[in-house]
C-alpha cells in the first residue's frame, strides 16, 4: 500500500504522474542473528500505514501461533515468508519489500543474519544504496556485525545507519548507546565508509522508527524513516563514464536495427559520438528508442534501445562507449571475491565468468590473501571457503571491458559460475591495480629489509650516539589518505611543533618529491610505486642520520605501504591514515584536482576513481573533517611518546 494522498481521490493521473516521479531508495537491513532486522522492517511498515487491513488480520492471527512476542503483534512477520522462518524465527532467504512515502520510493532488502547465510546478505546488498545495520543494544558489536559492515564496504555502499535496537531492554541507556557507537567507530575506521549514522531505536515499540521517542529525550537526532527519507544519494550514480553494454540486437525489419541493453553509467545524447568496442569503430547516436517514445537522452540504469547511424559490427557482450573515455580492455586483473559455495575456491581450477552480457571461461590464477573479516588482518591462504573473502589474480580468455568496482558498478563486478552444476559459486569486484608488472616490482624487490642499526660502521657516527645526540628514536611516520584530506597540513604542523621541541626533523610530502627527484613520473600504477620505491629509500637515509622523517603520500595500494615499511624498517616506521569526507576534500581543492579528474583531464586521479585502499592496520586514524590539525599534532604527539620515539615532557 502507498502512502494517503489527497490526489488519488481527487485525480488519479496526476498521482500516478507524481508517483513516477519520486525518486528510488534501495537499502538493506543486515547484523547478527535477532539483532531485529525484520521487526525493524514490520514496525516501519506499520508505523507507516503500509500494511493492508487484510494483511493485518492475518498477522494479527499468525503472531499467536508463530509470534516470538507472546502473542501479540510480531511485525517480524511481515518479511519473514518462508515456513522455515517463522518456525525458527530467524531469515533465511533475502526478502524484498516495497513502499513509499510522499517523498520517496523504496524498495528494501532484509538480508540475513546467520553466518551460514553471508552469501544471501551480500546478494541483498549488490543492488543498495544504504545499509541499516542493526546492533542489539545487549550484545554490542559482534563477529557478524563486522562481517557484514566489511561486504557493505567492498561493495561500495556509502551511506550506512546503525541502529543500536532493543534499547527499551537496556533501560533506554545513553551511556550505553555511546559505548557502542564508539566501539563501532573504532572498527569502521579501518573501512571505507564515508557516511556512517548512528541512531538508539526499539523495532518492536516503534520507538524513533517513525515517531520520535519519549523515552529517550537525550537523543535529539533524526528518527529513521526521516532519514531515509532525506538521505542525499543524487552524487553516487556515475554520470561521467558512459558505459553501455550489449545485451540484444533488435532487428525487427529491413528498416531497423537497434541495440538493446541497460545503461551502466553515464549519459548518452541523440547525436553523440561513440565508439563500438572491441573493434573501436567509431559513429554517433541516431535515435534513444523506448517503450513510451524516443528519447533525447538517457542516463545510467535505463533500458534503451540505441540506433546508430552507421551500419557496424555490434553484437551480444560488446560495449558502446565515448571515444575520449574507454574502459581498461585486458584479459587480466584482480578482484576481490566472495565465496558462495560449500565446495571451496580452487586456484586453476575453470569457471565460467559472467560481466555484464559478457560470458568467458577463465580460472583464479592465484589467492593473493584472504582477508580476517574481524581483524581485517590479510593472511596467505591456499584456499577460499564458503563466505570467505579474499584478493585474487584472474586470467579469462578473451578481453573483457571493465573498470574499477569503486568507480562503477556495473562494468566492475561479475559472477563466477560452476561450468558442471551451473550454480553460481562466487561475486567479484575488480580492483583498480593492474596484475603486477615484473620491471617495478623488481626494483623493490633489489632492496634488502632494513634493519635498525645497520647503518653502523658507515661513518664513524653510531646510530647510537645520534639517539643520544638528539634525544630520540629515528623513525618515520607515514600520513596517508586521499588528495585534500589534510596529510600535509598535518606533517607541516607537526613538524613545527617537534622542532620546537629540540627535535631533528624532516618533512617529505608527495608533491614536492614528484617536483624534483621524481618529476619523470606520471600516476600509473607503476609509476605510483616506483615514485613511493624512491620515497622509502630517501626516508631509510634521514632515519639512518637519525631524523624523524615525516612522510604525506596518497600512498593508495596497501600492499606498497608495506614494502614501504619493510624498506624503511618495520621497527621505526608508523601508519597515520588521514581521512575526510568527501564534501570537505572538495573543499579544500584549491588545485581544482578533482574538477579535471573528472573531466577526463587526470585519467589516473586517485581520488575520483577511488582506488584507494583504506589501511587495515593503521597505527592511528585521523579524521580531520572532525579534529583540527592542533588536535591531530596532540594525537601524533601522544602516539610518539607512547612508542618511545621521543621522551615524554613534565
Amino acid at each position: 500500500m502507498s502512502h494517503q494522498s489527497d490526489l488519488i481521490s481527487e485525480d488519479i493521473l496526476a498521482y500516478l504522474e507524481q508517483h513516477e516521479r519520486k525518486e528510488l531508495l534501495r537499502f538493506i537491513t543486515c547484523g547478527s542473528v535477532d539483532d531485529g532486522k525484520s521487526t525493524l522492517i514490520g514496525r516501519l511498515l506499520f508505523d507507516s500505514k503500509m500494511l493492508y487491513e487484510d494483511q493485518l488480520a492475518q498477522l494479527e492471527s499468525e503472531s499467536i501461533t508463530h509470534g516470538t512476542v507472546g502473542g501479540k503483534f510480531d511485525p517480524a512477520l511481515v518479511t519473514d515468508g518462508l515456513k522455515a522462518e517463522r518456525e525458527q524465527g530467524i531469515t533465511i532467504d533475502v526478502a524484498y519489500r516495497y513502499f513509499s512515502t510522499a517523498k520517496r520510493k523504496f524498495i528494501i532488502a532484509d538480508t540475513p543474519g546467520h553466518e551460514q547465510y553471508t552469501r544471501n546478505m551480500a546478494t541483498g546488498a549488490s543492488t543498495a544504496d544504504l545499509a541499516v545495520i542493526l546492533i542489539d543494544a545487549r550484545q554490542g558489536v559482534l563477529t557478524q556485525t563486522k562481517r557484514h559492515s566489511f561486504i557493505v564496504s567492498l561493495l561500495g555502499i556509502r551511506h550506512v545507519v546503525v541502529t543500536v535496537n532493543k534499547m527499551d531492554l537496556v533501560g533506554f541507556s545513553e551511556a550505553r548507546f555511546d559505548e557502542i557507537c564508539n566501539d563501532y567507530r573504532s572498527f569502521a575506521s579501518r573501512l571505507d565508509l564515508p557516511d556512517v549514522h548512528f541512531i538508539p531505536i526499539s523495532a518492536l515499540n516503534g520507538d524513533n522508527v517513525v515517531d520520535p521517542s519519549p523515552h529517550m529525550p537525550w537523543y535529539r537526532g533524526s528518527t529513521l524513516m526521516n532519514f531515509l527519507e532525506s538521505v542525499y544519494i543524487g552524487s553516487d550514480r556515475n554520470l561521467e563514464d558512459f558505459r553501455f553494454p550489449v545485451q540484444f540486437v533488435s532487428r525487427p525489419n529491413l528498416d531497423f536495427r537497434g541495440f538493446c541493453g541497460t545503461i551502466g553509467s553515464g549519459i548518452i545524447r541523440v547525436g553523440d559520438e561513440v565508439m563500438i568496442l572491441p573493434s573501436k569503430r567509431t559513429t554517433k547516436v541516431k535515435r534513444i528508442v523506448t517503450y513510451d517514445g524516443d528519447l533525447e537522452e538517457a542516463f545510467a540504469l535505463q533500458s534503451v534501445t540505441l540506433v546508430l547511424e552507421d551500419e557496424v559490427d555490434c553484437s551480444r557482450g560488446d560495449m558502446i562507449v565515448r571515444p575520449g573515455n574507454v574502459p581498461k580492455i585486458s584479459q587480466q586483473f584482480d578482484a576481490t571475491i566472495v565465496w558462495m559455495a560449500s565446495e571451496g575456491l580452487v586456484p586453476g581450477k575453470t569457471y565460467l565468468f559472467k560481466q555484464t552480457a559478457l560470458s568467458a571461461i577463465g580460472q583464479i590464477d592465484s589467492l593473493r590473501y584472504r582477508v580476517d573479516v574481524n581483524t581485517l588482518h590479510r593472511s596467505p591462504a591456499p584456499d577460499l571457503q564458503l563466505n570467505e573473502i579474499g584478493r585474487c589474480a584472474v586470467t579469462i580468455n578473451q578481453p573483457m571491458f571493465f573498470d574499477s568496482y569503486r568507480r562503477n558498478k556495473a562494468t566492475g563486478s561479475f559472477i563466477i559460475i560452476d561450468r558442471i552444476t551451473n550454480i553460481t559459486v562466487g561475486a567479484g569486484m575488480i580492483t583498480d591495480r593492474d596484475v603486477a608488472k615484473g620491471a617495478k616490482v623488481a626494483a623493490w624487490e633489489s632492496i634488502e629489509p632494513t634493519v635498525v642499526g645497520e647503518s653502523d660502521g658507515v661513518t664513524p657516527v653510531t646510530s647510537a650516539e645520534r639517539a643520544a645526540r638528539y634525544g630520540q628514536q629515528p623513525a618515520t611516520i607515514l600520513l596517508t589518505g586521499l588528495s585534500g584530506c589534510g596529510k600535509s597540513e598535518i606533517a607541516i604542523a607537526l613538524e613545527r611543533r617537534l622542532f620546537e621541541q629540540g627535535r631533528a626533523v624532516a618533512v617529505i610530502d608527495g608533491e614536492q618529491i614528484r617536483r624534483g627527484i621524481n618529476q619523470d613520473l606520471g600516476y600509473s600504477v607503476e609509476d605510483r610505486s616506483e615514485n613511493l620505491r624512491r620515497s622509502a629509500y630517501l626516508a631509510r637515509l634521514l632515519n639512518d642520520q637519525g631524523l624523524l622523517c615525516l612522510a604525506a603520500f596518497v600512498a593508495p595500494s596497501q600492499s606498497i605501504r608495506q614494502r614501504v615499511s619493510d624498506v624503511v624498517g618495520t621497527d621505526r616506521f608508523i601508519t597515520v591514515y588521514v581521512k575526510a569526507s568527501e564534501q570537505v576534500r572538495r573543499k579544500r581543492d584549491s588545485k581544482g584536482l578533482y574538477a579535471k579528474a573528472e573531466q577526463g583531464l587526470l585519467p589516473d586521479f586517485t581520488a575520483v576513481l577511488t582506488n584507494y585502499e583504506v589501511p587495515d592496520n593503521a597505527d592511528l586514524v585521523l579524521d580531520t573533517g572532525e579534529l583540527s590539525y592542533d588536535e591531530c599534532v596532540d594525537k601524533l604527539i601522544a602516539l610518539l611518546v607512547e612508542r618511545k620515539v621521543i621522551p615524554a615532557r613534565d
